[in-house]
């Protein structure tokens, strides 16, 4: 079966650091792309970061970009969001998402449940 557990979530003060995990199985991660999102109460679910397959390709929201970095470690089936100088507004649900499509067009994309980043002093 499928699946995609993240952790590493938590309180941090502001300016503080954390290191979230995505660890999966049941699929062919090394084919996937892989993003992480997040979701504030009462805002939409927004894309943090991704990575592509074979690390051909990293974006950034504009709002991290500096301070988060996305990585993958293909042997470990992980993916990993690294996030330094954290803000207030980094608090949220944050969620890794393996996405991958086949060339006829059908796609598989799998979700973790998520992990709590708050950020507050």
């Amino acid at each position: 079966q499928v699946q995609l557990v993240e952790s590493g979530g938590g309180l941090v003060q502001p300016g503080g650091s954390l290191r979230l995990s995505c660890e999966t199985s049941g699929f062919d991660f090394y084919q996937f792309g892989i993003k992480w999102y997040r979701q504030a109460p009462g805002k939409e679910r927004e894309l943090v970061a991704g990575v592509s397959e074979l690390r051909l390709y990293t974006n950034y929201a504009e709002s991290v970009k500096g301070r988060f970095t996305i990585s993958r470690d293909d042997n470990k089936r992980t993916a990993y969001l690294q996030m330094n100088r954290l803000k207030p507004e980094d608090t949220a649900v944050y969620f890794c998402n393996a996405r991958f499509q086949e060339l006829d067009g059908s796609v598989y994309e799998y979700w973790g449940q998520g992990t709590q980043v708050t950020v507050s002093s």
